[in-house]
């Protein structure tokens, strides 16, 4: 019968509590304009005209992750607050984010300002406000400021309000709100055993009254059911507008350790300010009863026990069109996936995260690395280096009582090697540790020498490496590990990054090796580097932690690669979470303990006859594979890679089943296209982005290797040329671009959605291919509508690129083309085709002798004259004599 009366009593106490200390969140009703407006902070102010939004919000969520250059400056957000009358309530305005600085005033009188976009920040508005409509007033500026981390990074910057707002009140005397955004409540753990834990607990407190205040101070313990664990109370009695600090040690008897990912288990600490029998402020935290440790040679240890720690790199839960403008549905979203990959830690980069994403690592079990936004440049100013320190105080004070937080990230990559980048991480490790000797400092070192001082300065030695990406070979990683370990013996190492780039729409299988800014990342690649490094560091347990880069893909302005522009493409995951790629399920069979086993290379669904190799990932022992219900064989596991080595595809459906001797089972569907088995075959899909891009002579090169090429066809389609020219085509199983006509198009319907059928590309050629030269801009984009019109119509949705009739290319067009990311295709090599009485030999020998002198390229042909038709058989077959490649491009779908 006792149970629940402690219940009840909780909950009556929660009601108090509640009662005493409120929060309204400010999310809705705001009114914003992203433009430095006069005047703007006035009560009186006009802002009708502005555009209403609700937070969290930011002003970069299209221009931020779309690969041009974003807007970074100021902008305007205004919202009025209704307060009652009445005496004795403070009141904060409580910001969880606002990047990267922020101007705040109240009634058009100035609050405060913060600079730092990633941690959390409260003014006291209490003299400002009147009873009844108040005004908040809101610049932000996300400004590339000289003495404001971070001044760089390969990231955008979201301008905006891009967390929470809220009102914060609370009696004139009450747990103190305002050390650095913190909760006023500290907790320690001064010893901890299996039979005991000592806690010193230090709880700050102001009155911010006219009068002394005499108040009680209750701490309560309570474990995982509720239940009162220990307690304390204590009198005290504050000056008016004084502060004071109380220190108590709570012991806890035969303790519950919290145990990461095995055992989260959470404890809860109330401290209450007693007013007589009624509480007048709370606060609440979760304690978590555990200890960290590093040894150079056992790794990470958790309560005195090696604890292997590998996980990924979470930039933050972004979404396309929003940015970092998110909520916990997408971070509970984010963990889901994460936690179903079985990792044990996270390096949250490149500043201070969400409040709630620390709140739910404690509940997960997850061990966490944190850092403030040091990154890739620093000033040699004072001013700068206090806005460090200041980051700093907030990311420990903010985040101090998170069981999972681990380590204090102090920077990454700052690309200098000098005295004073060396200083300045030895002073922030300084005070890092006198904020909190208990935890672990670290900084993420990528482009000096490894044992160079700058890389030294933190508890930990934490380096960015990327063999067999930007440099080197997959198997380079293994060796330098033994090395840094040999030479720096009693130094823990680990790794703060490694990792590869990867479309889940591009795909080649076997892949060449990409070019880490180029467009082709083809998912295979990625694949094989992280089989490689997963198995290298399984091997070496003297790793203190191993972290990949990248957990999801993220937003970054500058980088124009893989698929889509805007991007940072290394994730495991794709940016809008809907793709899982093959790397993600290989560490899913490292790393979770239940059973995994999946088939790679799925998306690849349609192949040519043929023999290859089958792959699959499991954490089981063995693996049998059938095809179509045929048997074709056991194979062991081998760092969770089960390889089937040659494997016989005939043409048609193919149904690939694969089980485990776990249980599991995984199965995939291709489509295998029969051919002559000397055909010349396209040997890559080359996925461009919808940019705008423009590519031909004499424009950009498109990525390709120096013996590869594109076959493309311009006018058609024309009824008996094309299909001739698709059953050339199809007898090599090739692949090329037809640029067609709006006016053929309309007239052979059919024809042109069998192009798009047999897999080839259909992009635009002009609606009457006329000569662009010779005519208006106005008629020059009326052809232009016409012609979309005509795809939508007969192929649906809009065409990804265009080539100008006759290659008469004019700027008018070309502006409105790139204004729709359109891309515009020209010609490297040029057969002329189109000149009547040539003989299939002599086509051959031009589109050779074409080639030759170009070095590949884009190759321009007709599929509307009857010679071309005649020509491509031997066409074909001159180019795989002589040893070119066919590559067949296609563009992304457009971003929504």
């Amino acid at each position: 019968m006792r149970r629940p009366l402690i219940a009840l009593l909780g909950l009556l106490i929660t009601l108090q509590a509640q009662a005493a200390r409120t929060t309204t969140p400010l999310d809705a009703a705001w009114r914003f304009q992203r433009a430095d407006v006069a005047d703007a902070q006035a009560p009186g102010f006009d802002d009708a005209a502005w555009t209403a939004v609700a937070l969290p919000h930011t002003y970069n969520g299209i221009d931020g992750e779309t690969g041009g250059t974003p807007y970074r400056g100021p902008a305007w957000y205004r919202r009025s607050l209704d307060v009652p009358a009445g005496s004795g309530t403070r009141r904060f305005l409580e910001f969880d984010g606002a990047t990267l600085a922020a101007d705040v005033w109240v009634n058009g009188r100035h609050a405060g300002r913060h600079e730092g976009g990633f941690a959390r920040f409260r003014f006291d508005i209490t003299p400002l406000l009147q009873p009844g409509r108040n005004l908040l007033a809101v610049r932000v500026d996300n400004t590339r400021l000289p003495h404001v981390a971070p001044l760089g990074g390969d990231f955008t910057v979201f301008g905006g309000l891009v967390r929470p707002v809220g009102l914060v009140e609370t009696p004139d005397t009450h747990i103190e709100l305002m050390d650095h955004g913190g909760p006023g409540v500290r907790v320690d753990i001064e010893t901890l055993d299996t039979t005991r834990a000592r806690l010193k607990v230090q709880v700050q407190l102001r009155n911010d009254g006219s009068r002394p205040a005499g108040r009680e101070l209750r701490l309560t313990l309570r474990d995982a059911q509720g239940r009162s664990v220990a307690q304390q109370t204590r009198r005290l009695s504050l000056p008016a507008g004084g502060t004071d600090a109380v220190t108590a040690i709570v012991n806890v008897p035969q303790p519950h350790l919290w145990q990461g990912v095995k055992d989260p288990y959470l404890y809860r600490l109330s401290a209450e300010l007693l007013d007589g029998r009624d509480v007048a402020d709370t606060v609440q935290l979760p304690v978590g009863l555990r200890q960290f440790g590093v040894d150079p040679q056992r790794g990470f240890l958790l309560n005195g026990k090696p604890y292997p720690l590998h996980g990924v790199n979470y930039f933050h839960a972004g979404r396309p069109g929003r940015g970092v403008a998110i909520g916990k549905p997408e971070i509970d979203e984010d963990l889901r996936i994460l936690m179903d990959m079985g990792l044990t830690g996270l390096r949250l980069v490149h500043y201070q995260h969400p409040a709630y994403t620390y709140a739910r690592a404690d509940e997960l079990g997850l061990v966490l690395w944190t850092e403030i936004p040091l990154n890739s440049a620093m000033e040699e100013t004072p001013a700068f280096r206090d806005n460090l320190y200041g980051q700093l105080r907030e990311l420990v004070r903010q985040n101090h009582h998170h069981a999972s937080v681990a380590v204090w990230g102090v920077g990454n990559e700052v690309y200098r090697s000098d005295e004073p980048i060396r200083a300045l991480l030895a002073d922030l490790h300084a005070l890092a540790k006198r904020e909190d000797p208990s935890r672990l400092t670290s900084y993420a070192h990528c482009c000096a020498p490894d044992d160079h001082p700058m890389a030294l300065q933190t508890d930990l030695a934490s380096y960015n490496r990327y063999w067999g990406w930007y440099d080197g070979q997959f198997k380079d990683i293994g060796p330098w590990a033994d090395k840094m370990h040999a030479k720096l013996p009693n130094k823990p190492i680990g790794l703060g990054e490694y990792g590869a780039g990867a479309s889940a729409i591009q795909q080649e299988d076997p892949p060449r090796r990409p070019e880490p800014g180029g467009r082709w990342h083809p998912e295979q690649y990625q694949a094989l580097f992280h089989e490689t490094y997963a198995a290298e560091i399984a091997k070496r347990p003297f790793l203190w932690g191993t972290f990949i880069w990248l957990g999801f893909d993220h937003a970054a302005a500058n980088r124009h690669e893989g698929d889509t522009t805007g991007r940072n493409d290394k994730g495991l995951v794709t940016y809008d979470r809907s793709k899982l790629k093959d790397a993600y399920h290989l560490m899913r069979a490292w790393w979770q303990s239940k059973p995994v086993l999946h088939i790679a290379n799925k998306r690849l669904s349609t192949r040519p006859a043929g023999t290859l190799a089958i792959k699959a990932y499991s954490n089981a022992a063995k693996a049998t594979l059938e095809v179509n219900g045929k048997a074709i064989g056991t194979v062991d596991v081998v760092d969770r890679i089960a390889v089937w080595p040659a494997v016989t595809l005939a043409a048609g459906p193919a149904t690939l089943q694969v089980r485990d001797d776990r249980g599991s089972s995984d199965r995939v569907d291709w489509q295998v296209e029969g051919c002559a088995a000397d055909a010349l075959g396209t040997q890559r899909v080359l996925q461009l982005p919808r940019e705008g891009a423009a590519y031909g002579s004499p424009h950009a090169r498109l990525p390709l290797a120096a013996n590869e090429v594109v076959l493309t066809f311009d006018d058609g389609p024309k009824p008996g040329v094309t299909e001739r020219v698709l059953q050339a085509l199809k007898a090599e199983c090739a692949k090329a671009t037809f640029f067609m006509n709006g006016e053929p198009m309309l007239q052979n319907p059919a024809l042109a959605q069998r192009v798009r059928a047999e897999g080839h590309t259909v992009a635009m050629h002009g609606h009457k291919h006329l000569a662009f030269g010779q005519l208006p801009a106005k008629d020059q984009l009326a052809d232009l509508e016409a012609m979309q019109k005509a795809y939508r119509h007969v192929i649906g949705g809009d065409a990804a690129a265009w080539r100008f009739p006759f290659l008469a290319e004019t700027p008018d067009l070309r502006d409105a083309l790139r204004k729709q990311n359109v891309t515009v295709m020209s010609v490297d090599t040029g057969v002329e085709d189109w000149v009547q009485g040539q003989s299939p030999e002599v086509l051959a020998e031009r589109l050779v002798k074409g080639l030759r002198e170009k070095g590949g390229g884009v190759v321009l042909l007709h599929d509307v004259h009857d010679q071309t038709a005649a020509a491509l058989p031997l066409m074909l077959r001159r180019l795989k004599q002589d040893g070119w490649r066919l590559v067949h491009l296609q563009w992304a779908e457009p971003t929504r």
